[in-house]
């Protein structure tokens, strides 16, 4: 199991650096609607649709993507976009998580997943358009807050974070995670030559506090998803890591937050 998951991390890492590296703008583009609509397939999957109605549901979710790059991805679309994406994530899962809201085949159930998905697909395209090291920085940051948690939380876990919804999960390993973040996001900013000043720290370091928390609650949201669908994966396309969802679901949360900051910064 181990040696399979570690061949996919492989091919999924040189398929992206492909990706960001090699393709032109509108290929690049192409594969993250495929992305999306693969993830789209999973969701619809978690509301227990049917595969003709998870078929209409991926189509209805690419085309959203497809018409965006097509009028040019318009500033306001985008900036709408994203910070409904924001709201939703900073206050509304969290009370999500707390009532443990059961999701439905139904428009709530439509809607939540389109605003996972679509303001993703385009953070990440307008992300790799300022320079695709800004996209490949954003998913490093949610890398480190996984790693640093799995093993903060292994070492030194005691208090379970959310033990109705993700046992695993510690306070132990997100204050790991929040520490290691840090740590990466102050070495990225030093190194870009973004810190001038102390006050370029003092909102720095509340920020990567805030978009570790974001990853997390991102996490825990599809978590309660697939424990309330009674699956352990979002799907098995993935050999030894389950399905797209279960690889992105802390960036769903995370890179809408951190293309709206780039634009407003």
């Amino acid at each position: 199991m181990l040696k399979t998951r570690v061949i996919t991390a492989l091919l999924l890492a040189f398929g992206l650096l492909a990706i960001l590296f090699l393709l032109p703008a509108p290929a690049t583009a192409a594969v993250f609607v495929l992305i999306v609509a693969a993830a789209a397939w999973e969701w619809a999957g978690l509301l227990r649709l049917g595969a003709t109605q998870r078929g209409v549901y991926l189509v209805l979710t690419a085309l959203p993507c497809a018409a965006l790059y097509a009028s040019g991805m318009p500033a306001p679309l985008l900036y709408a976009l994203w910070f409904m994406a924001v709201i939703f994530w900073l206050i509304l899962v969290p009370l999500w998580l707390v009532r443990k809201w059961r999701l439905s085949a139904n428009l709530i159930g439509y809607l939540v997943g389109w605003l996972l998905l679509i303001p993703t697909w385009a953070a990440m395209v307008q992300l790799v358009a300022l320079s695709p090291l800004h996209l490949l920085a954003a998913l490093a940051m949610v890398w480190v807050a996984d790693i640093a948690a799995y093993f903060s939380g292994r070492a030194w876990g005691r208090r379970l974070l959310a033990p109705g919804i993700s046992p695993g999960k510690t306070w132990e390993g997100a204050i790991g995670a929040t520490i290691a973040v840090m740590v990466y996001g102050s070495a990225v900013a030093l190194a870009a030559g973004a810190l001038r000043s102390g006050m370029d720290v003092l909102w720095l370091l509340p920020a990567l506090a805030l978009a570790t928390a974001v990853s997390i609650i991102g996490d825990l949201f599809e978590s309660l998803a697939k424990r309330q669908a009674g699956v352990k994966d979002s799907s098995r396309l993935l050999p030894g890591h389950g399905g797209i969802l279960d690889r992105i679901d802390s960036l769903t949360s995370t890179l809408p937050l951190f293309a709206l900051a780039m634009q407003i910064k």
